[in-house]
């Protein structure tokens, strides 16, 4: 269990974070140099140098969107050139790319980075620009959404590569997509011109998702046990045929019945998140598709049992290791009760998954305060600040100028022996991917903000209710 830090503040990271921005800048640089447009996207490092590893160009979004949060917590305009040429040049096939269910994660790291700055006020709102960066906004989320499979209680979910009967949890921080190009009043047309509402797929996507890939100890099969509250599946295979539920899957976990802990922080930042986006929106737009208590119950819900479940069962730093149910871990002994072991001879951790989640926790928290649950909401946002100050410091913050990456000890396919294993190592280690830099850049500059008195930093921007 993570031991909560109740006494940690965010103006005590703020040496931390300075720390990391100042390491950050230079990789950026360096990544540019031996990876720059028109090569394969990098996606993790290779003794210390960011690599290709195909499988789709999920990566490119996180590579330029460094660049715009680096200039939007340091004011280093040339970062913010980097990200804008980067952006125009080369971003525009992911807008229309019909093949994958990433659009969220490329395109509002780049597009809607830009955006929402222009919408702060921290950079000139160009008109024309300005319209740029909305109309790619508008198009990525009626293509993501346009990746639709019923399902046979009337909602449906965006299926993945992997084809039509395959939900991923990931794609739940990936609907930020939807919710851009919906709040910028787009409709994704389909057949005979009907108008698709952008909203109600994302909230049949969070509601299929909610249902099915995250368990909450009520018994819908014989390991949805109390004790595994929270607990999550990669993947849910359904029946395209009829629609019909058929069971948990994986691609990146150890098990179906496991929980790999990367697809735990995608759900416990995806949920918040989204919890934030639909205080926005008007009692009579959220009517139709089943009225704010039933959305945003279903949604919290999905967010505290993940973010318990995360609590509950990582180390007390707060950097868990890749997959709950790894063999391995049985030759660690009471793993959960000391902090986590990166140099370990058995499972490796996952720094990415800590970047991403506490995110989750500290936006978790602060939705609940602001409905009033102060003591649950202050839980989950020290919790938060505490995974923060673990990955902030020794063996995870990277200062090594000739090591590109910046939060180390992060894994992407252990099952498919991706991950590079150093000499004289048993396991994976030592190594970073452009999603965990990415998250922890997004988890920094969060807390930053906090500690400032800035803005609070969400993916849409300043927004009053309803407005469109």
């Amino acid at each position: 269990m993570i031991k909560i830090d109740t006494k940690l503040t965010a103006t005590d990271l703020l040496p931390g974070i300075e720390r990391l921005w100042q390491a950050s800048a230079a990789k950026i640089h360096s990544i540019e140099k031996t990876c720059p447009p028109g090569n394969a996207s990098p996606v993790f490092t290779v003794e210390g140098k960011y690599t290709a590893k195909g499988w789709t160009e999920w990566t490119q979004g996180f590579q330029y969107g460094a660049s715009v949060l680096q200039f939007d917590a340091t004011g280093e305009k040339e970062f913010l050139e980097l990200g804008r040429s980067r952006t125009r040049n080369v971003m525009a096939p992911h807008l229309t790319h019909t093949g994958v269910h990433d659009h969220g994660f490329n395109n509002v790291s780049t597009y809607g980075n830009l955006w929402r700055l222009m919408r702060e006020g921290v950079i000139d709102q160009d008109a024309w620009e300005q319209s740029f960066y909305e109309l790619a906004l508008k198009v990525t989320g009626a293509v993501q959404a346009a990746r639709w499979s019923k399902t046979t209680d009337g909602g449906g979910y965006i299926y993945t590569f992997n084809g039509p009967q395959s939900l991923f949890i990931d794609t739940i921080r990936s609907c930020r997509a939807l919710a851009v190009s919906h709040m910028l009043g787009h409709v994704l047309m389909g057949e005979r011109d009907e108008k698709i509402n952008l909203l109600q797929r994302l909230v049949e996507h969070a509601t299929t998702t909610a249902k099915y890939s995250i368990y909450y100890g009520e018994g819908r099969d014989s390991y949805d046990t109390p004790d595994q509250r929270g607990r999550t599946v990669h993947e849910c295979i359904f029946n395209v045929n009829n629609g019909d539920y058929r069971c948990p899957s994986t691609q990146q976990g150890y098990s179906p019945f496991s929980t790999w802990t990367r697809g735990l922080a995608w759900a416990m930042a995806g949920y918040p998140e989204q919890l934030e986006f639909f205080q926005t929106r008007s009692d009579e737009e959220l009517a139709p598709l089943g009225g704010r208590v039933m959305i945003e119950n279903m949604m919290l819900k999905a967010a505290r049992a993940s973010c318990d479940w995360y609590i509950q069962h990582t180390p007390t730093c707060g950097i868990p290791y890749w997959d709950a149910g790894a063999p391995g871990l049985a030759k660690l002994g009471d793993y959960e009760d000391r902090p986590a072991d990166p140099y370990n001879d058995y499972e490796p951790v996952d720094s990415s998954a800590a970047a991403i989640g506490a995110q989750g926790l500290l936006r978790l928290g602060g939705y609940l305060q602001g409905k009033g649950d102060a003591e649950a909401g202050q839980r989950y946002q020290q919790a938060g600040l505490t995974v923060l100050k673990t990955l902030l410091e020794e063996p995870y913050l990277s200062q090594d100028a000739d090591h590109q990456g910046l939060i180390l000890h992060s894994i992407y396919h252990r099952p498919n022996g991706w991950d590079h294993v150093p000499v004289g190592s048993k396991i994976p280690c030592g190594e970073s991917s452009m999603w965990g830099d990415y998250h922890a850049r997004e988890l920094a500059l969060y807390v930053q903000r906090l500690a400032q008195g800035k803005t609070y930093y969400t993916f849409f921007g300043p927004q009053t209710k309803g407005d469109a």
